[in-house]
């Protein structure tokens, strides 16, 4: 990503100190996401040179993942399928427990999110300890997908989130930190 477009997404995410909790350092993507040009230039710059027909899926992890995959799904024309906070979904789940940094989560994913050999990009805002991502990764595959690529606004890269996923797995992140 060029500097001068990086800067300007740097400039719009926020610190917040001490949220969720003590020694956590919060990056607040809302005022990226209010600013019509930065968000825009995010869901380009994740779309990048995906061309309609590499992916059948783009697969957006709970939550704020979902604001930015629906629309990089949207411009490649294909199919969305959100991975979800254990109990929010409807149907039949595959369950993946994980850690993060300040806790643990289980997210879900339905039976029937993907035909066999579904090509899926996941997408998620932060790219953090890697737990998450791993077991989204693990939720794609268990339901008969195959993840691609991993797309993400912001690393958090002296976490080392990148060493929990597999090592020919594509990682994009717009911002590191």
């Amino acid at each position: 990503m060029p500097g001068e477009l990086a800067g300007y997404l740097q400039r719009l995410v926020r610190d917040v100190p001490d949220y969720p909790k003590p020694g956590v350092v919060f990056k607040d993507i809302t005022p990226l996401l209010g600013d019509a040009g930065g968000f825009a230039a995010v869901i380009d710059a994740l779309v990048g040179d995906l061309l309609p027909g590499g992916v059948q899926k783009v697969a957006g992890v709970e939550a704020r993942g979902f604001i930015l995959a629906a629309p990089v799904a949207y411009q490649l024309r294909c199919g969305f399928v959100p991975i979800r906070k254990q109990g929010k979904l409807p149907s039949q789940t595959y369950e993946q427990t994980y850690a993060l940094e300040y806790g643990e989560g289980v997210v879900e994913v339905h039976t029937d999110a993907f035909a066999p050999g579904d090509r899926v990009l996941l997408i998620d805002d932060v790219l953090a300890t890697g737990g998450t991502a791993a077991a989204a990764g693990e939720l794609v595959r268990r339901a008969g997908g195959t993840v691609v690529g991993l797309s993400v606004l912001i690393e958090l890269a002296f976490l080392g989130g990148r060493a929990k996923l597999p090592p020919d797995l594509e990682v994009h992140a717009l911002l590191t930190a």
